[in-house]
């Protein structure tokens, strides 16, 4: 689901962290499946390694969240999901599912030369992040979750049709611009006209449309003036047709999860020893807090943080949640010892 991440404020860093260890992440790339998938590595290079989800499906990693991450302690990779962020083809659809995703993750991880890492997700991410889990629960130290998305046609539902009474204007925007004639087809709409070979002045009003009714249903901005008003830069207007081509592809099809899968891969990764935490905004207004309540009945032993906050990682309730629980279940953790790694 829709999840921006937003730099936090220079005046309130969630975590200490020395200049070196703020210092520029390296960069590094894998080949697979004629894809190129981009991630980033910042932090303690023996510190305890963590890898951060980013949601979308389709939004790309953002440096901002590493400021919820003591960097002198722990080892951050960032992954740029296949289509998404700095990965290429951007924007595309082929070889590009979930199963795919993880044995990404797992591709990364023996790059790196990294035993064992801890997980980080929110929203789309955090689906993804139980799913890897659950796969591969002897590969995983821990799970920290914010803003759970269960994948489930519910959550798309609420999304597409009954949030419009938050953003009605938007709503409608996006709607004409689909050239839909049905609420309940407007997914497969924006789909449709997002697809290469559309046209390009179809491509640019789905992907303007979404992005302002995504914003305004996240963060509610000046109804004088819509979001995508502000947006010019052609190279801005192919990101978000890319994002919402690859985040349609995904929603469409459940994410190759559902409801039921993601709870029951949680289960596994719980029962393999795996611990979770996931942090929810009460007040999100995308991904549902029953979402947690219902995780809390599949695994008893998650911990649930209920925060005073909506769906966003920039949230500073949210923020402060996050980094705590990745303090205590990562940064407390004795330091890695030296291994091999490559990052390109």
């Amino acid at each position: 689901m829709p999840a921006p991440i937003r730099p936090l404020s220079r005046s309130r860093p969630a975590s200490p962290a020395s200049p070196a260890a703020l210092a520029a992440p390296v960069r590094g790339r894998l080949h697979r499946d004629a894809q190129s998938i981009a991630f980033s590595v910042a932090g303690a290079a023996h510190g305890h390694p963590v890898v951060v989800l980013h949601g979308g499906p389709g939004s790309g990693s953002q440096a901002g969240i590493l400021r919820l991450f003591d960097l002198t302690r722990v080892r951050v990779v960032l992954v740029d999901q296949r289509g998404a962020g700095a990965s290429a083809p951007r924007g595309g659809t082929r070889h590009n599912d979930t199963a795919r995703l993880i044995d990404d993750l797992e591709a990364v991880r023996a790059q790196l030369g990294i035993a064992r890492w801890g997980v980080v997700g929110g929203s789309w991410g955090a689906a993804l992040a139980l799913a890897y889990a659950g796969t591969h629960p002897a590969r995983i130290t821990g799970v920290v979750l914010r803003g759970l998305f269960l994948t489930s046609r519910r959550e798309v539902r609420r999304l597409f049709t009954t949030s419009r009474t938050r953003a009605p204007r938007e709503w409608r925007r996006l709607y004409a611009a689909a050239g839909c004639s049905r609420p309940d087809r407007l997914l497969s709409c924006c789909a449709r006209r997002l697809q290469p070979g559309a046209g390009a002045a179809r491509q640019r009003a789905v992907a303007l449309a979404w992005h302002a009714y995504e914003n305004a249903v996240l963060a509610s901005p000046n109804p004088r003036r819509s979001p995508a008003d502000a947006i010019r830069s052609h190279k801005t207007v192919a990101r978000l047709i890319d994002k919402y081509r690859i985040q349609a592809h995904y929603l469409r099809r459940d994410c190759w999860l559902g409801e039921r899968r993601v709870l029951a891969l949680a289960r596994r990764a719980a029962q393999a020893g795996v611990p979770l935490f996931a942090a929810h905004g009460m007040h999100d207004p995308v991904c549902p807090a029953a979402n947690v309540a219902r995780l809390a009945r599949a695994v008893p032993a998650a911990a649930i943080e209920h925060v005073s906050a909506g769906h966003l990682a920039s949230d500073p309730a949210l923020a402060r949640s996050i980094a705590r629980a990745v303090a205590a279940m990562f940064a407390a953790a004795p330091l890695a010892r030296p291994g091999p790694s490559r990052t390109s």
